[in-house]
């Protein structure tokens, strides 16, 4: 099983999100496993959302759960992002992000 979280629900997070839901059967035969979204952190709650149930607001949720693997960060901007992200990576989860923002600002840590 690969649980994954994300980092931001807006228009790209609640899209991917969306977007896994989706093509679930198709992504978990091409990698083999069962992908499971378990959290999405978020400042909002979103009680319309067929995910509101993952909606988490305290990022240590996330970090502490063992069973996180892979976190998705879809919040933008340099902060909180880069500190989630880092303390993501330490804690040795994989990172995705396209956040050039955070990226460039602190590559070299």
């Amino acid at each position: 099983m690969v649980n994954v979280a994300i980092l931001g629900f807006g228009v790209v997070g609640s899209g991917t999100a969306e977007v896994l839901s989706e093509n679930l059967a198709l992504i978990e035969a091409r990698i083999h496993k069962k992908l499971n979204i378990k959290y999405i952190l978020d400042l909002r709650d979103f009680p319309d959302s067929p995910f509101s149930h993952l909606v988490t607001h305290d990022f240590n949720d996330i970090l502490n759960d063992p069973e996180i693997s892979i976190v998705v960060e879809f919040m933008g901007g340099e902060q909180p992002a880069t500190e989630y992200m880092i303390r993501a990576l330490r804690a040795g989860k994989t990172v995705v992000t396209a956040n050039k923002v955070a990226v460039a600002l602190n590559w070299h840590r």
